[in-house]
C-alpha cells in the first residue's frame, strides 16, 4: 500500500510530504511514475511529494496517515533506510513527529 504523509515539511520555500510504500520499493517507484514524481525525489526509502501533488497522489490512491505511523509502517515492513552519511540516531524529517 501506498502511504502519504500530510504536506506538512518545510524545504526550499515549499511544503513537503513523504510518500511509502509498506510492501516493497518496485510498488514505491511505480506509484511515483505515476503520479509524475521524478527519480531525483527518491531518497532510499521514500519519495518527497511537493505539497501541489499531494491530491493527486491521494486521488491516485494513496493513503494519508501521522508521519509516526508512516515511519512505523516503513521499519514493520523492513524498508526502513538510514541515508547515508547521517549519525546513528541523528532525526530525519521521518523520524520528527509533527507538530
Amino acid at each position: 500500500m501506498i502511504l502519504i504523509d500530510r504536506p506538512i515539511w518545510s524545504a526550499h520555500g515549499r511544503r513537503w510530504a513523504h510518500m511509502v510504500s509498506d510492501a516493497d520499493v518496485d510498488e514505491l517507484h511505480a506509484f511515483a511514475s505515476l503520479v509524475g514524481l521524478p527519480p531525483r525525489a527518491f531518497h532510499g526509502d521514500h519519495y518527497d511529494l511537493p505539497a501541489e501533488w499531494w491530491d493527486q497522489a491521494v486521488a491516485l490512491g494513496a493513503r494519508v496517515v501521522d508521519p509516526r505511523v508512516l515511519v512505523r509502517r516503513l521499519r514493520e515492513a523492513g524498508l526502513r533506510r538510514r541515508p547515508s552519511g547521517r549519525r546513528r540516531g541523528a532525526a530525519s524529517p521521518l523520524d520528527r513527529p509533527s507538530g
